[in-house]
């Protein structure tokens, strides 16, 4: 089962007895929980009809006492459990099973009058809980978006809010904040507050919003690395650079503006026209694809590749070295701006 059709089912008052919530991705297990207990507890009153419950710190006698209760004044009871992964590390004595075994079984006869719901990492496949949960189809699958799904998440949280975000702004937008849907989301609200009903979500206002850091200054620096400048480059550097973020959104930003050089050219070497490079680029306004085309033919695509490499070596550093960030930045301007070594031919 997805998330949303899981939420959908529960607004329409549709319940099973049993749900395992599984998947890292919080934003959508909170959802789906929210969305269940709300469902589940309607027309009640929760103090009387709720468990909330934490695997190791209850036990599953605990948890099985709590779902054969018999709900008061109300159609059904709650039954919430998170970290039931734990349980799943343990294994009992003899040839007691597992900890989960007894919930596995309870799986399989449910009762009716209750909404169980076990929230997890992930459960084993091979414990007799992770394959009766499977068998049954009561697996709602809360995995972690893939990247390249990001930027239509935000398009589409944005239209929901009644704004329109161009892919290419969405892109950046998931450069600068990361993959957590969470801070996603908080961050789509602050940009909707920020321009107001209605209003498109554009670069301008991330850049005023979330962050600092503008795509001209990451061009910039794409231009003056192109072009060899070190001067320039550390002048844009030593404009743009913010201490608070150690530089990672600086960076981010730039290797946001690679990225989409390397696609586009990537595209062109594939025989697609500028246009239709651009599109798969992620770039759709006019003056942004003959400024993208020029520096396609001015940069090789093997330098934008090594471009990449150093972008990635650099953020590993920021994110894990006790140097100074500037000094990290700095010897990664160096880098990027050094002439590309050419091997030598076979004599």
């Amino acid at each position: 089962m997805t998330p949303d059709s899981v939420i959908q089912s529960a607004k329409q008052g549709e319940l099973l007895p049993v749900y395992a919530v599984v998947g890292e991705e919080r934003w959508y297990r909170e959802r789906v929980v929210r969305a269940l207990r709300e469902a589940a507890l309607a027309g009640g009153i929760p103090d009387f009809n709720e468990d909330k419950l934490t695997a190791g710190e209850a036990s599953v006698d605990k948890v099985l006492a709590a779902v054969r209760m018999v709900p008061m004044m109300a159609k059904r009871r709650f039954v919430l459990v998170r970290q039931v992964e734990r349980w799943e590390e343990k294994e009992t004595s003899g040839d007691a099973g597992f900890p989960t075994d007894p919930l596995a079984e309870y799986v399989k006869n449910p009762i009716s009058s209750t909404c169980l719901v076990l929230v997890a990492d992930k459960l084993d496949g091979r414990r007799k809980l992770g394959t009766h949960v499977k068998k049954a189809g009561l697996a709602v699958d809360c995995s972690a978006i893939e990247r390249r799904k990001l930027p239509s998440w935000i398009v589409d949280t944005a239209k929901h809010k009644g704004h329109v975000i161009e892919a290419e702004t969405a892109e950046l937008l998931a450069e600068l904040v990361g993959h957590d849907l969470s801070s996603l989301e908080d961050a789509v609200e602050r940009l909707s507050l920020f321009v107001g009903k209605g209003a498109p979500i554009g670069e301008d206002a991330i850049g005023e919003c979330i962050h600092r850091v503008r795509l001209d200054d990451s061009w910039a620096l794409v231009d003056a690395v192109g072009q060899r400048n070190l001067a320039r480059s550390l002048s844009v550097l030593a404009d743009a650079y913010d201490p608070r973020d150690r530089g990672l959104v600086l960076l981010g930003a730039l290797a946001w503006s690679v990225r989409q050089l390397a696609k586009f050219q990537a595209a062109l070497e594939g025989g697609a026209r500028e246009d239709e490079a651009a599109k798969r680029a992620g770039v759709f306004q006019p003056f942004r694809v003959r400024d993208l085309a020029a520096k396609a033919r001015a940069i090789r695509p093997r330098e934008v590749e090594r471009w990449l490499g150093v972008l990635g070596e650099t953020d590993i550093a920021l994110k894990s070295s006790r140097r100074a960030p500037e000094a990290i930045l700095e010897e990664m301007l160096m880098s990027l701006c050094k002439r590309e070594t050419r091997a030598r031919p076979a004599s």
